[in-house]
């Protein structure tokens, strides 16, 4: 199981990816999301950059993608910019040696589940298409999403990457805690979620986890760990993992993503060992 960080680690000198990546690996994590949350602003020269430091310092690396999509919009001006979001990540992603883009892929505008479901997995199978025209390694993640609003919860999630090939799963944990208003209240529901996921994505699984604020409307914030009113028990979580036999990466997004990486890396490690 690798651990890293949602974006530059905190206490980085210095705020570029290239001084995170070193800073990942002096903390003795293993992997970091490269946040292209507000735009993807990065440019070839410096992917290449990225990708050497990451090969020199042995750290995973994928890609989040802007917010700001949405694979339903009937606005075909905003659905094509939301298409071009995600290319241009995996674009850059790729060239970095990020193994998935992430994205939260649509909202439901009040339109039936099974029309969205259609409409979407269309265009995200279009898109894997073209990236596998491109010969890149990289790979679409669709995510889970906090809010009923959004398509996103874990059944949804796992149809739209059954229906479109070369699409991997990434389950935001935290997400889904919040989405149905605090779901995770024992270790065997970590686990009843664990046994909807196909088994053949088990072997390596994308994920995000941190402490969660919610309301009845679903995700507000994310909080640390150990914050008090944060109810996602991150030890039910990594013992859930570990019993049932799933290996992959868990990218961290507390506010204090490098210390709550570490949390679960320790904790881990103690579950793990001879």
């Amino acid at each position: 199981m690798l651990f890293g960080t949602a974006g530059i680690p905190i206490s980085a000198k210095k705020r570029d990816s290239v001084s995170g990546i070193e800073r990942v690996r002096e903390l003795g994590l293993d992997a970091m999301e490269l946040e292209f949350v507000r735009g993807v602003n990065m440019g070839e020269e410096a992917a290449k950059e990225v990708k050497k430091a990451a090969l020199e310092n042995n750290v995973s690396l994928s890609v989040h993608a802007p917010y700001y999509i949405n694979l339903n919009s009937g606005e075909k001006e905003k659905l094509e910019a939301s298409k071009k979001r995600i290319m241009d990540s995996a674009r850059i992603g790729e060239l970095c040696g990020a193994e998935i883009v992430t994205f939260h892929p649509a909202y439901f505008q009040k339109q039936p589940e099974k029309e969205v479901l259609e409409k979407v997995s269309g265009i995200i199978a279009g898109l894997a298409e073209e990236i596998e025209k491109n010969d890149w390694g990289i790979m679409l993640a669709p995510e889970t999403t906090g809010k009923g609003s959004q398509l996103g919860s874990l059944r949804e999630t796992i149809e739209l990457c059954k229906r479109a090939k070369g699409v991997l799963p990434m389950v935001d944990f935290a997400h889904l805690h919040a989405r149905d208003n605090g779901r995770f209240k024992s270790k065997r529901d970590f686990k009843e979620a664990i046994e909807e996921i196909p088994a053949k994505c088990l072997g390596f699984l994308y994920m995000h986890a941190s402490g969660i604020n919610y309301s009845a409307k679903g995700e507000r914030n994310h909080m640390e760990m150990n914050d008090n009113g944060n109810t996602f028990n991150y030890k039910w979580f990594l013992e859930a993992l570990h019993e049932e036999k799933v290996s992959g990466r868990i990218i961290c997004e507390s506010p204090n993503i490098e210390e709550d990486a570490m949390l679960m890396q320790k904790y881990w490690k103690g579950l793990v060992k001879p």
